[in-house]
């Protein structure tokens, strides 16, 4: 798989709940009956605005047009106690790992991965009660009922975080994008200068077992990617779905220690929960002549395929123990 659609990360819009509709104001006409009696009924529901995750989207492409999304309002209430129609619902499809904000309170309103999950964002207007339900007594011909109440609207903020199992982090060019291209079927844009990658590009990689994973590649980090320069946050928001980080340093850097310094403590500065994840360090490109890092860690270079193989079955063994991990932990949390 490989997203070849323009991507699409963030957009905003407003969304507004229906409406919910009037009671009624109705008598019956039967003899004997002081005035006919109330029989006005109620008012229906307004329709919700539900978001529903399909996995079948990459993007928020679809939404990015889109200024106001309105649900209908519910139907008036009749006589002979005859509720009116509830409204129908507004179902806005969005792709896995899309967050959804109040962009008022900056509340987080709903965290939407699952496929097929639903959730209503904004609840339709409760309809009113008709005439019917202010008998009493002393107050047998009521000449009034309940309007319908209004429903929810909200400013949101749509922001897509991929979820991938492996995320590449790195400085620019340090060779994610021709790592990608090569492992996976994906075909990102590949040149020699810094920010290749604009917007960030998923492939599946088959390893060794049936499993394979899904491998990231986001554009570059430089010091200060936590506070909003270069390309900021719009790399480190979608680092935190990886399970597993695959932190690449070029051979030819002079200075391999502070780079990596460098990219852990974005990594740690945009949130702090990054640095518990499993982590890989590779040292790239290692078909051209650099000095010795005195690390231990994996060396490759996708242009000569050096330890290619070994650096996808570490991966997928990684992968796979984090995946068990997690399992195990929602499994401990749900019997608690």
């Amino acid at each position: 798989m490989y997203l070849a659609l323009m991507f699409i990360d963030r957009t905003t819009f407003k969304v507004k709940a229906g409406k919910g509709g009037p009671g009624s104001v109705s008598f019956r006409r039967e003899a004997y009956v002081p005035k006919g009696g109330p029989d006005g009924g109620n008012g229906g529901r307004g329709g919700h605005v539900i978001f529903r995750v399909n996995e079948g989207l990459g993007t928020l492409l679809d939404l990015r047009y889109r200024h106001l999304v309105s649900a209908q309002n519910g139907g008036h209430g009749s006589g002979q106690k005859r509720s009116g129609a509830d409204g129908r619902d507004e179902i806005i499809e969005v792709p896995p790992g899309t967050m959804v904000y109040n962009q008022a309170s900056g509340e987080v309103m709903a965290d939407l991965t699952e496929h097929g999950r639903e959730v209503i964002i904004a609840h339709g207007g409760r309809g009113g009660k008709g005439n019917t339900h202010f008998k009493t007594p002393t107050r047998r011909a009521p000449r009034f009922a309940q309007p319908g109440e209004a429903g929810e609207e909200f400013d949101l903020l749509l922001e897509l975080k991929l979820i991938a199992d492996v995320g590449l982090v790195g400085l620019p060019n340090a060779g994610k994008s021709t790592l990608l291209s090569v492992v996976s079927a994906a075909r990102p844009e590949i040149a020699d200068y810094p920010f290749t990658t604009l917007t960030p590009k998923l492939g599946i990689v088959e390893g060794p077992s049936w499993r394979g994973f899904v491998m990231a590649d986001i554009p570059g980090l430089i010091e200060g990617a936590s506070e909003g320069k270069g390309l900021g946050h719009q790399f480190l928001r979608h680092v935190e779905r990886t399970k597993v980080l695959c932190i690449l340093v070029e051979a030819t850097d002079e200075e391999p220690d502070k780079s990596l310094e460098t990219l852990l403590g974005e990594l740690e500065a945009f949130n702090p929960v990054l640095l518990t994840r499993p982590r890989l360090i590779v040292r790239t490109k290692s078909d051209l002549e650099g000095e010795p890092w005195g690390r231990e860690d994996l060396e490759i270079s996708a242009v000569t395929r050096t330890n290619i193989d070994e650096l996808v079955r570490t991966l997928t063994r990684m992968v796979e123990e984090q995946a068990a991990q997690e399992a195990e932990e929602n499994q401990t949390e749900s019997n608690e």
